[in-house]
């Protein structure tokens, strides 16, 4: 079978996968409708803001597997690295779209964050542990999801720059880092406004009693 066939695949197979609304079917057999709370958006942070943790964790582990098994699948059709390369992140780009714009959903999705990283991990793994670092460390110093993503994704171009000197990896990163500040943006006029939701620890119980 030709690369183009083998991209063409990878994008469908992709883009179908990504678009399983695993947020939502998660929530909703909850009794939950998570279009219908919290910022009505179905990823994992929301699913754990008005679900509970359990369930957001349940969904950013579906959601990451998602774009694990899209980049990853290629690995078994036995083609050259370049061209392996351009199947795997045609099925990535196409989960990520599928996430973000499902067809279930009617156009609407998550942020993708989630994906990316599971989808990133079989494509660019050292980059992936960066970028996971940059993540938690951002996260934990300031308890926003949304800027530990964005600072997750500017990792992205410049972790495949600065590791593994490839042009088409590099570019490959700076489009995602794109498509997630891009998902963000709404976010970023919170966080610039200083509206943006943080995540605070809750106390244990009987804390300050």
């Amino acid at each position: 079978m030709s690369v183009a066939l083998w991209i063409l695949a990878a994008t469908v197979a992709g883009y179908l996968l990504g678009a399983v609304p695993f947020g939502w079917l998660v929530a909703r057999a909850h009794g939950v409708d998570i279009m219908k709370v919290g910022s009505g958006n179905p990823g994992a942070t929301n699913v754990k803001r008005s679900v509970g943790k359990r369930a957001g964790n349940v969904v950013f582990g579906l959601d990451f597997l998602k774009g694990a098994v899209a980049a990853g699948w290629p690995l078994l059709a036995g083609l050259p690295p370049d061209q392996l390369v351009a199947v795997q992140a045609a099925g990535l780009c196409a989960a990520i779209l599928g996430h973000s714009f499902s067809v279930f959903l009617r156009g609407k999705g998550g942020k993708g964050v989630a994906t990316t990283m599971g989808g990133l991990l079989a494509l660019m793994p050292w980059v992936v542990l960066m970028g996971v670092t940059v993540w938690v460390v951002v996260f934990y110093a300031t308890r926003y999801v949304s800027l530990a993503s964005i600072c997750f994704a500017l990792v992205l171009p410049l972790g495949n720059y600065l590791l593994s000197g490839s042009g088409a990896l590099t570019a490959i990163g700076g489009g995602l880092a794109l498509l997630i500040i891009f998902r963000h943006r709404s976010n970023i006029q919170r966080l610039l406004n200083g509206t943006e939701h943080r995540f605070v620890r809750e106390p244990k119980n009987g804390a300050g009693t």
